[in-house]
């Protein structure tokens, strides 16, 4: 058979036949003739284009899939942090590394090494941050990465004493570098999951500084699209077959801010690359520093955690768009309520005031240190609700429908107007359980009744 012929789905409110061949929406129209491709009997439920996460972390988040969670949800004290972090060290055979992530400071306080070695100290630990800027390795692991010999990289902080205390700011290369080696993370079962949720296309945030990082990406037989960032190391590289090359990865780290001569020439390098850039930006400051620095139409800010209201008309201006994650609405809500004070709540995770204000805004989920599940991001965007059930920001809500189209865009105009379902597009769809109207009242992934990426179908249970 050759593609797919899916007979009466509902494209905009009309129903009709589409058919797929060669990865692409060949025709569109009723009664239409399969050429011998396979029905799929749409009895006319809604059919959308696939979504798009424009900030993610693909190896990041297929490694997360087989590491022990240490977060508020699964260790609520240090009793529970510890409880989690010596059963899995139970379980594991003797000598290898345990690798655990989503750690925040509300469960246990600050880690060290001497506090995690209270818990296990037999094994090397390394246990990363919610936030993925900060490693936290135990005295074993300091001693088999080399920090207990000296030479230690940038990131790495010492005690009053000058030993290594096991926090590593941002040295995810150098750390991987000194592991030993293991299967590689399963981005083929990570394709299929995101699949599933309806994702035919993604934007790797990641900023690798090795050509080699680009090269296991596109080969990684994902079957979305992927498009891919790189650090400033990577500005002007030839990106492999099968890999969008977007913008560069710029990173304006909240806990120690690069100097502005050193932001700037970054952003022009990649500039005279011909490339866009996109700014890793959490704070206010970091957000006045990097708008400093030399943006122009087509840069992106990544999170706009913060963003002040007198911000928003010269992100206007500039002609540059915010890829936001409101699913840390919902996921983290509870603790910005409780960590923030009035008046900077309304500065968090913009997105109606960035909207009205004539901004580009795209979703994105930012896993794996956010939910990767678009729609509950979605649900998230407009109704502004924590996990607690709590308003947070409440006048940036958006109608649902608007909550769909920040993942609608195409992966090279992230902000730009949402995809339709068209004869000659890519055959990167979404047949919805329900209609859409249902749909959009809950957005949830349940909706998802069929997905074709490239034109291959992916179903529940196939």
């Amino acid at each position: 058979m050759t593609g797919f012929l899916l007979r009466d789905v509902t494209v905009a409110g009309r129903r009709t036949d589409v058919r797929l061949a060669e990865g692409i929406i060949a025709e569109i129209g009723p009664g239409l003739t399969g050429h011998g491709a396979e029905v799929v009997d749409g009895r006319g439920r809604d059919l959308i284009p696939g979504l798009h996460d424009h900030h993610l972390h693909l190896m990041a988040t297929a490694a997360a899939g087989t590491s022990v969670r240490v977060g508020p949800e699964e260790a609520e004290d240090p009793a529970g942090f510890a409880a989690v972090l010596r059963g899995a060290d139970a379980r594991l055979p003797e000598g290898g590394w345990l690798r655990a992530v989503g750690y925040d400071e509300s469960v246990a306080g600050p880690l060290d090494r001497d506090a995690i070695d209270a818990v296990v100290a037999g094994r090397p630990v390394r246990i990363q941050h919610r936030s993925g800027a900060l490693w936290y390795l135990n005295g074993a692991a300091c001693r088999e990465a080399g920090l207990d010999g000296g030479g230690l990289p940038p990131g790495a902080e010492t005690d009053a004493a000058g030993r290594p205390n096991g926090r590593l700011w941002r040295e995810d290369a150098w750390l991987r570098d000194r592991l030993p080696a293991g299967p590689a993370p399963d981005l083929r079962g990570l394709g299929r999951r995101l699949a599933l949720l309806g994702v035919t296309g993604v934007t790797d945030a990641t900023p690798y500084e090795r050509p080699a990082d680009l090269l296991a990406l596109a080969g990684a037989g994902l079957p979305q699209r992927v498009v891919a960032t790189g650090g400033p190391a990577l500005a002007g590289a030839v990106f492999p077959p099968g890999l969008g090359r977007g913008p560069v990865k710029v990173v304006v780290a909240d806990h120690e801010p690069p100097p502005f001569e050193g932001l700037a020439a970054a952003i022009a390098a990649a500039h005279e690359a011909g490339r866009s850039v996109a700014v890793h930006c959490v704070t206010a400051a970091g957000l006045a520093l990097t708008l400093a620095a030399g943006l122009r139409p087509g840069d992106r800010i990544e999170h706009g955690s913060v963003i002040p209201p007198e911000a928003v008309p010269v992100l206007a201006r500039r002609g540059v768009t915010v890829v936001t994650q409101p699913g840390f609405v919902a996921a983290h809500g509870d603790r910005y309520l409780r960590e923030t004070g009035p008046a900077d709540r309304a500065d968090l995770y913009r997105c109606g005031s960035l909207l009205a204000g004539g901004v580009a805004v795209a979703g994105s989920t930012d896993a794996p240190y956010g939910p990767c599940d678009p729609w509950r991001a979605m649900r998230a965007a407009a109704g502004r609700r924590t996990a607690g059930g709590r308003l947070l920001g409440g006048g940036e809500r958006i109608g649902a429908r608007a909550a769909l189209d920040l993942f609608l865009a195409p992966l090279d105009d992230p902000g730009g107007p949402p995809r339709t379902v068209r004869a000659g597009a890519p055959a990167d769809l979404v047949l919805l359980a329900a209609p859409l109207a249902e749909v959009l009242a809950r957005p949830s992934a349940e909706a998802v009744a069929a997905v074709f990426a490239q034109g291959v179908l992916f179903a529940p249970g196939t």
